[in-house]
């Protein structure tokens, strides 16, 4: 199936130049940052927009670290694509995810945890964590996009209010059970790191930030 490379202009915060607003948990994004990161491409992004998020609002953040990201097999590799247009010969893009995945790795770095444990992280099921999180928020999305459309006479506002405050539950719910899988994949790991003896690991290391 063709993919587009179009997605939908990003929001004013989030373009080059604009002014950095504030970040939580010590320079992390907030998770409704990444989620309106998202919304706002959701066929992807290229690594320049993927350094442009996090320069923007003010977390450091390179091509270069990108690159190396990609290399440790932290993230997913980006996908050649064509552009719309003749001649426009085609670009590579990540997916959205990149976003989320960039900012668990620099959370993780905070934490001081090692690029070994990092990567056994990574290795173990943060792939399919990342995969849960996606099929949720589509599934719910598919929901709230169903619930919207009209039904007729006997689709009342208050049973339209209902299903909103239904969805609205549904989301939190997701969000919840996300963020516990998390937090016990990065119990596991941390217990499998510590009774490792597979020799002296590798420094969290500046130079990856």
């Amino acid at each position: 199936m063709k993919r587009s490379t179009s997605s939908a202009s990003a929001p004013t915060s989030f373009r080059e130049g604009a002014s950095r607003p504030e970040t939580g948990r010590g320079g992390l994004l907030e998770e409704r940052e990444i989620d309106e990161i998202e919304r706002a491409w959701p066929n992807g992004l290229t690594s320049r927009q993927i350094v442009d998020v996090f320069e923007t609002r003010g977390i450091r953040f390179s091509e270069a670290t990108l690159r190396k990201y990609v290399q440790l097999g932290l993230l997913p590799r980006s996908v050649r694509v064509g552009r719309k247009g003749k001649h426009r010969g085609s670009c590579g893009l990540y997916p959205s995810l990149v976003i989320r995945r960039v900012n668990t790795v620099k959370g993780m770095m905070a934490e001081d945890r090692t690029i070994e444990e990092i990567q056994r992280s990574f290795q173990r099921f943060q792939g399919d964590i990342d995969s849960v999180q996606k099929e949720l928020r589509d599934l719910i999305a598919g929901i709230e996009r169903e619930a919207k459309s009209p039904r007729g006479d006997g689709d009342d506002a208050e049973t339209r209010r209902s299903l909103e405050q239904e969805i609205m539950e549904a989301k939190r719910a997701a969000g919840e059970l996300v963020r516990r899988i998390s937090s016990l994949e990065r119990r596991i790991s941390a217990r499998a790191a510590e009774s490792s003896a597979s020799g002296p690991a590798v420094g969290g290391g500046s130079d990856l930030y």
